[in-house]
Formats: C-alpha cells, structure tokens, sequence
C-alpha cells in the first residue's frame, strides 16, 4: 500500500473517530437518543443509513460469487428482497413508529396482552439480538479478513517477534482467517496479518458507535455510502477498460462463453439473462425459493436494523421516504454498478475449467476472492486507497448497524426488563447508555468467536437464511391478522431452531434451496397452529394496541370493540398493498431495463426482441410511478 493509499485511509478513520466522539453527549442523554437517535431523523438520512449498511464490503464479494455460479439471473436472490423493503415503506413503517418502542422484542408486551409476552420479549432478545445478529457480523467479520490481506501487510511494517507471537496465538484458528492454503508457506504470516487488521477495523468502528450510537452510525454512514458508491463506479469504469469497454466486454463474454464452457457450464446468453426462462440451470424449485426468499425471512416486516430507522425517524412520511430511497439506492443503483464488475472479471480474471477436489463452494469462495485481487492488481495508487477505504467503509457501516441494534436488545429487553428487576434495582437513563457501550464489546467477541468456525462468504449466508427462514410470515402475520399470539411467535422461533438442524441431516445439498421452504412451512404451520389453539386472544385484549398503531389487514372484530370502522384496516392493507406493488414495478422495470441495455442482456424467450424488452420494462417503469410517488400518508 503506498503513501497516498495509506493517507485516504487514514483521513476516513480520524474522520469517524472525530464523527463518534462528536456526537457522544447526546448520545448519552437515554436510550431514546442512543438507540434511535431522538426520533429526529430525516428520511433520507435513514435510507441512505440502511443502504449503507447493506451495501456491506461482504455483499460485493457474494454477488460476484452468485454471478459466476449462476449468472445475472442469480442475483435475483438479493433483488427480491425489494418487496420486503417497500412493505415496510408503504404498509408497516407507520406502525413501528406508532408502537413508540425501542426494539422488536419490545413490541412483544405491546402487540400480545397477557401470558407469554414476557417470555416471548426475553427469547427474541437471545435469538434475534444475540443468536442471528452475531451469526450476521460473523459474516462481515469473515469478508474483512478476505479484502485486507492483500493490501494490510503488518509483516512488513511490524517487528518480526511481534508478528512470530500473534502468529503463533492464531495457529488454532488461523485456517478461518485466510484464504491461503494451510500448507503455504505464508499461510502463518496472512493469519497473523489478517487477525491484526481485523482487530484495527472492529475497534475503530466499535469506539465511534460506542460513543456516538445511533446518531454517529446514521451521521457516518452518509459519509460511508458516498465513499462507497463513487469507489465502486470508479472499480466498475477501470474493470471495464481493461476488459477493453463495455461493447467489446460483452462480445467478449459471447465469445469466451459461446459454448457450455466453465466449471458451470452456462452458455454467453444464459450469463446475461435477467429472467428464468432464458437463465442457466433455473427448475420450479429455484424459482420458488426466489419467489418466496423475501417473505421467508427474517426482516420481511423490516424486524431489526430497517425497522430502527423507520423508527428514528420524525414522522411517518420521512419513514416511508426512507423505505423508498433504501430500495431505489440499493437494489437499482448499486446493482447497476456491480454487475459489470462481476461479469469482467470473469474474463479478466477466467475461472478454472472444473470444480475441482474443492467442488462448487471451493469454486465460488475463489471467484469471491477475484473481487479482491481485482482492487490489488488493477487499480493504480491513489484509485486503490479510495477503493480500500470504500471497502473499510462498507465493513463499518454493517458492523456498526449490527453492534448498535444487537446492545439495544441487551440493554432495553434483557438488562432493564429482566436483569435489573430481578435485582430490585432501577437504573438510570445514564446508567442504561453504559450497559449499551459495554454490550457492544461483548457483541464484538461474540462475533469474532463465530467468525472462526464459518467457511466461505456464500456458504455463511445462506446458512443465515435458514436460520430465519421459519419467522419472517409469522412476523407479517402479526401486523396484518388479530389472532397471531404470543404463543404462536414462540412456537414459530421455536419449530423454526427444530428444523434447521433435521432439514441439514436429511435433505441433499444439491436440493439445499428445498430446506428453507420446509422450514419456513413447519414454522408457520406450528405458529397458526399455537395462535388458535393456545390460549386465544379476545378482540377485547388488543383494543389498546389497535388504537395506538392502526395496524393495516384484518382487524375487523377489535376495530369493532374499540368503537371504529372495522373496514379501516382492511382498506389501509388495499392502498398499502397497491403503493407497494407499483413501487416494485418501478424498481424491477428500471433494474432490468437500464441492466438489459447495458449488458446486451438475453431477452426471455417468450419475447425474443431486445430492443422491445427493454422499452417495455422502461415504459412500465414510469407508467406506475405516480401510483405510488404521491400516495399521501394516511391519517390518524
């Protein structure tokens, strides 16, 4: 790394080490300001944030990885995800700003009167706060450990016992923290520089969210996102010239690819094509699961760090504007961006000819590890140091998100409901923020201890998948249908943690995909089952809550008890639904539209004229925009 790298590098940490120590007396100021920032943000602020988050420096890595698998069409995995994200914009951020809570596991006491939701609070505070969220910053922990080791090289700017003894600490785990084979020489070096540059990353990050929270998180990762975009275009414009332009970058792939070449086997056109007809290796299995992924896990009613920042913010249009803006920004624009990325790499960097003895995860683990060595070897100084420090960016901007929202469940739902009532005590506004900073310490050693049993990127998150999968309808559930209980939530998380480990024993890895549709079945079938039959609520139960959040769906027989329209709900979830779909139309149309004229991209085969698939998807694209752009907010 040269001088001038090294100093863009360092700008961008003193820049949010100043950013948390900036922000630090506000934060201290509760848990409403720590946590949520004082309920003041604007929606672009909480959408650019949640963009940031999940641009993740991973996320790069993953969809070059899903690209050389399964081509363009692959990615439709991570687009999907666009209809949960307008959901939440359109029909549930209102609620979470209404409920006037802290967290998901708080909402629990709200949503469900009488037993279990106590229960229900401190399980989801373990599962979600600790158990999932953990195994998601393991993941990004594992991505950092990929994009330093070419650039952080420690043995050379370290004495050598200082590096012989972190070396010789790392020896037990040092085959999770590098890529380079164990029986390389410098397997032990890249281990031990690779430890270092963690440990700098994590805690640079820790001590800004620590102090600053969610204020400081929201305030740099505006910054961070900025970074990370005009980086990235400048990665995607230099790959792109060294392919020889975007033109001759697609002849190339047809001509590299004219055949059923590669350890895949996909022709040029089933590479390029945006749709399942024309893609390689799509069965109604595939197309299920991607039909359904968005509704199957975990945050499809935004539960997490989506719904923190609808909640942060300052009233239910800037919620909605912000749901909006995260899509926009990080399903059509960042997708734009990347997708040239990972197609040129294929050719400047081309895949070997067979799986090989390390099969299809040790292929797509090597094709995640191109984005990478493509930053080493492409970019010149200056361009490298902006592209490292958009990666750092990236990394800092999940770790932070994930820390802050992990503490939040330590501290609201299982330190100040449970721990401290238990010891008689009633803590401070100022005590809470204390136990919020040390929980973020104890989130990053967790994390760091998962880190090291994960494989590759892909692997790891599609296992955070599974482990979600069984909840996400009953979490939707919840907002939109009267009877979900306390009962049935907790027999959904619970079915859900059954059947991960039976469905990994029992059901082939060439058939994996089948695992999340089973578990997300047993799991919503166990919660209808206990909703109904376990201690049923009474309309008369949920009148308070009804009354304080106006959630949208069926909610006919407690409108009725609390004295209103019982077609309120059900026209509210109409509009909510309406607003949504078009949005996702928008979205799709200008995604597959601008991605298809850029690439040449394979028309379907039921409509084999380029030109007229890419007018069409446009035009529909700006056709149902004013369904959803001047939806007024709904009055309460």
């Amino acid at each position: 790394m040269s001088a001038i790298d090294a100093a863009i590098v360092g700008a961008f940490l003193i820049y949010v080490i100043a950013n948390g120590l900036r922000e630090r007396r506000r934060a201290s100021g509760g848990l409403e300001q720590y946590f949520l920032a004082g309920r003041s943000l604007s929606g672009w602020q909480a959408g650019i944030s949640m963009a940031a988050t999940q641009f993740a420096a991973d996320t790069p890595l993953l969809v070059t990885g899903l690209v050389a698998l399964g081509g363009v069409f692959a990615l439709w995995r991570l687009w999907i995800y666009a209809l949960a994200f307008l959901l939440l914009a359109f029909l549930l951020a209102g609620c979470w700003r209404r409920a006037g809570v802290l967290t998901d596991a708080e909402l629990a006491e709200l949503r469900y009167p009488g037993g279990g939701a106590a229960l229900l609070r401190l399980f989801k505070a373990l599962y979600f706060g600790t158990l999932f969220n953990c195994v998601v910053l393991a993941i990004v922990l594992l991505a950092t450990t990929r994009i330093a080791e070419p650039f952080l090289l420690w043995h050379e700017w370290l004495p050598t016992p200082f590096l012989e003894f972190v070396a010789r600490q790392v020896a037990p785990i040092g085959a999770s923290l590098t890529a380079t084979p164990p029986g390389d020489p410098l397997f032990a070096v890249h281990a031990a520089n690779n430890l270092i540059s963690l440990l700098a990353i994590a805690l640079v990050t820790l001590a800004y969210s620590t102090l600053g929270g969610l204020r400081s998180v929201v305030t740099t990762d505006v910054v961070q996102f900025a970074i990370m975009m005009v980086a990235s275009v400048v990665y995607a414009v230099v790959v792109v010239q060294h392919a020889g332009g975007l033109g001759a970058m697609v002849e190339r792939l047809h001509t590299v690819f004219a055949h059923h070449t590669g350890p895949v086997g996909m022709t040029a056109d089933q590479l390029l094509a945006f749709t399942p007809s024309a893609a390689h290796g799509v069965g109604a299995l595939l197309i299920a699961v991607f039909l359904l992924q968005w509704l199957i896990q975990v945050n499809a009613d935004g539960t997490g760090y989506l719904a923190q920042r609808a909640m942060a913010c300052r009233d239910d249009l800037e919620a909605r504007r912000a749901g909006v803006i995260f899509t926009f920004a990080q399903i059509v624009l960042r997708s734009l961006i990347w997708l040239p990325i990972a197609l040129g790499l294929l050719l400047l960097f081309p895949p070997d000819g067979a799986f090989g003895v390390a099969g299809e995860a040790g292929y797509v683990a090597q094709r995640e590890a191109v984005y990478v060595r493509g930053i080493a070897e492409l970019l010149p100084a200056g361009l490298k140091g902006l592209m490292l420090t958009a990666m750092i960016a990236a990394l800092a901007s999940t770790i932070d998100t994930h820390l802050n929202w992990g503490a939040s469940y330590w501290t609201n739902d299982i330190y100040a409901r449970f721990i401290a009532r238990w010891l008689g005590r009633t803590p401070t506004s100022r005590g809470l923020v204390w136990v919020a900073r040390c929980s973020n310490v104890l989130l990053l050693a967790l994390a760091l201890a998962i880190m090291t049993q994960l494989g590759s990127i892909r692997a790891a998150w599609e296992a955070s998948l599974l482990l979600g999968a069984g909840v996400g309808i009953v979490l939707l559930l919840r907002w939109l249908w009267w009877r979900v209980s306390a009962p049935g939530e907790l027999a959904a998380i619970v079915a859900s943690s059954l059947l991960v480990p039976v469905v990994t024993a029992w059901i082939p890895d060439r058939i994996a995909l089948a695992r999340l549709l089973v578990v997300a079945a047993g799991a919503t079938a166990a919660a209808i089952a206990a909703s109904l039959w376990i201690r049923p609520v009474r309309p008369l139960q949920l009148v308070e809550f009804y009354l304080k959040v106006h959630p949208p769906g069926w909610w006919g027989p407690v409108a009725e008890a609390a004295g209103e329209d019982a077609r309120r709900a059900r026209h509210a979830l109409r509009d909510g639904l309406v607003a949504t779909l078009a949005c996702a139309l928008s979205v799709f149309g200008l995604l597959v539209g601008v991605g298809s004229w850029m690439l040449e991209a394979t028309p379907p085969t039921w409509f084999p004229h380029r030109g007229a698939w890419i007018a069409v998807n446009l035009v529909l694209a700006l056709a149902v925009t004013p369904l959803w752009l001047r939806r007024p907010v709904p009055a309460r």
